[in-house]
């Protein structure tokens, strides 16, 4: 089954298989589930083509998903990078931009740089 260009899994429930799509989470996958009148413990597999249909025209129709969704981020964050904002210069120095802390545990927002601190060692000493 396809929904938004993205191909989701056929052995998983249909409540997890549709956060497979970008900007479906869990409880926009519920309610569009509850709105096409079928089971969350349902298998992609065992839909019929009539809900496949439903859940298609409903996530096509009301959501911006996929392509269109990255776009505007992307376009939001420009627009801050453009104005100058604070928020748009962290987003620029690759930075968290909603307060956390920097001294330690924004690891995932500047990748993994731990083995790299070697400023403290003492030098190897050489053979002589």
């Amino acid at each position: 089954m396809r929904v938004a260009g993205v191909t989701i899994p056929k052995e998983k429930r249909s409540v997890i298989a549709l956060t497979y799509v970008y900007g479906i989470g869990p409880t926009t996958s519920k309610r569009i589930l509850a709105q096409a009148q079928v089971s969350e413990s349902t298998r992609v597999k065992d839909l019929t083509q009539e809900q496949e249909d439903k859940i298609r025209n409903l996530v096509e129709k009301g959501l911006t998903t996929e392509g269109d969704l990255r776009r505007e981020v992307a376009s939001n964050i420009k627009r801050l990078k453009d104005i100058k904002s604070y928020r748009g210069s962290r987003h620029a120095k690759r930075l968290p931009c909603h307060g956390q802390r920097t001294k330690t545990n924004n690891r995932t927002l500047r990748g993994n740089k731990r083995n790299l601190a070697v400023s403290g060692k003492k030098p190897i000493a050489q053979k002589t």
